[in-house]
């Protein structure tokens, strides 16, 4: 019994573990200087838990570089969020746990751009707020076309592809008004660097998505693809495995919790056996060394797909053998390079045909222009603190132009 009433173990933990993150969240806040009001023009939202920060972290790189030039804050909603992104955050954050909180803020910093990366119910409970753009960067370029994407001023994407698939999917949505093409900025911004120096070895990354939530989005490759590609790798010496696995790889079904423990448990022997491999079981935060020093990745379908394909380099995509799994084979994946479970037991033999196939590397030279546009350095980023510019631009017209109408009003 606790105050009257009767607590299970795991709530009380719960109860324990969430009073705890608010104290040490308190502490942090307390510990740094005040936000200076006035300052922020740029806020980006975010009210998930730290189990999908991974959608944030992707824009570490370009935030930075966009505060460089326009103040940047990130509102955060849930708690233990807000404990981890204070200590990694490389813009400031205000926390913003209930409605009176957000107003609080609107009222002393001038936000005129909202930034969402993905589709939360607090962000459209934030999106009552009018008088500034609501626009979604979402967390990459992917297949997935959700209807929400209506409710947002704008849509920052990546590319033709994305413009196209919009205007196909959400009927009576004005694509060519309401999505503006930046690349992929997070490209230009490679975050870490690989814990291992290029020796010859072929790198082949290998980051499958999670289970997913229901059979539509059942995309995962750990149990059905991901043990025997692996074998089949590491007993090459002329290989290096990358395995990144998603964070919530196994939270729903305890297969995939049993692969990927298999997977990395068949890594750590290999490292043991031959020290000079230096295979990588990858469960840092960061997402962008991997993409660069990979040769070819093998990703399923997911955001994954596009983060590799806007580097230009050779991918294949697992076929998910979930009967129900929805592919939206319009774009990319029409022409890609498919990797079936029963190709996975002789993957190095999947690989070498691929190598050769030079009508391969055409098919993905045209796709990679499809869908990002110009790939050279810093093209994005530029297109990206562009796309920023308008944004602020057209703000300022249309504050300027009813501030005109409030005055003639008074005339």
């Amino acid at each position: 019994m606790l105050s009257g009433l009767s607590w299970s173990w795991g709530a009380l933990r719960t109860h324990l573990r969430d009073r705890s993150i608010r104290a040490r969240l308190d502490r942090a806040l307390e510990a740094r200087a005040p936000l200076a009001a006035g300052r922020f023009e740029i806020g980006v939202h975010y009210a998930d838990g730290p189990l999908n920060l991974y959608q944030l972290r992707r824009w570490y790189g370009p935030l930075a570089e966009l505060a460089k030039t326009h103040p940047v804050l990130l509102l955060v909603r849930d708690p233990a969020s807000a404990l981890a992104l204070i200590e990694e955050s490389p813009v400031p954050v205000a926390f913003v746990p209930a409605p009176a909180d957000v107003d609080a803020l609107l009222a002393v910093q001038p936000l005129r751009i909202v930034l969402h990366v993905d589709h939360h119910p607090l962000t459209f409970e934030l999106m009552g707020h009018g008088r500034r753009w609501h626009v979604l960067i979402d967390h990459g370029e992917s297949d997935r076309t959700p209807n929400q994407i209506r409710a947002y001023d704008v849509s920052l994407v990546a590319g033709d592809a994305a413009v196209d698939r919009l205007g196909r999917v959400l009927w009576g949505y004005d694509a060519g008004q309401r999505a503006i093409r930046i690349g992929r900025p997070q490209a230009d911004h490679p975050a870490g660097r690989a814990p291992f120096e290029p020796d010859g070895r072929t790198v082949v990354l290998y980051a499958p998505t999670w289970e997913g939530d229901g059979p539509a989005t059942a995309y995962g490759s750990v149990a059905s693809h991901g043990t025997a590609l692996i074998r089949d790798l590491l007993a090459s010496p002329e290989h290096r495995v990358i395995y990144r696995p998603h964070p919530r790889t196994g939270t729903r079904d305890r297969d995939y919790a049993a692969a990927d423990r298999e997977i990395a448990e068949a890594i750590a022997a290999a490292n043991r056996a031959d020290p000079a491999a230096r295979h990588v079981h990858d469960t840092a935060p960061e997402l962008g060394w991997q993409l660069v020093a990979a040769d070819v990745a093998i990703v399923d379908v997911s955001a994954m797909v596009y983060d590799r394909l806007a580097t230009g380099k050779p991918l294949l995509v697992t076929r998910p053998v979930a009967p129900d799994a929805v592919v939206d084979t319009a774009g990319y994946l029409s022409d890609c390079e498919w990797l079936t479970a029963d190709e996975a037991p002789a993957l190095r033999r999947r690989l070498a045909g691929l190598s050769e196939d030079s009508a391969a590397a055409v098919r993905l030279g045209r796709w990679v222009t499809y869908h990002f546009g110009d790939t050279r350095p810093g093209a994005a980023t530029r297109r990206f603190h562009a796309a920023i510019d308008q944004l602020l631009t057209d703000w300022e017209r249309r504050a300027a132009r009813e501030a005109h109408d409030e005055q003639v009003d008074l005339v």
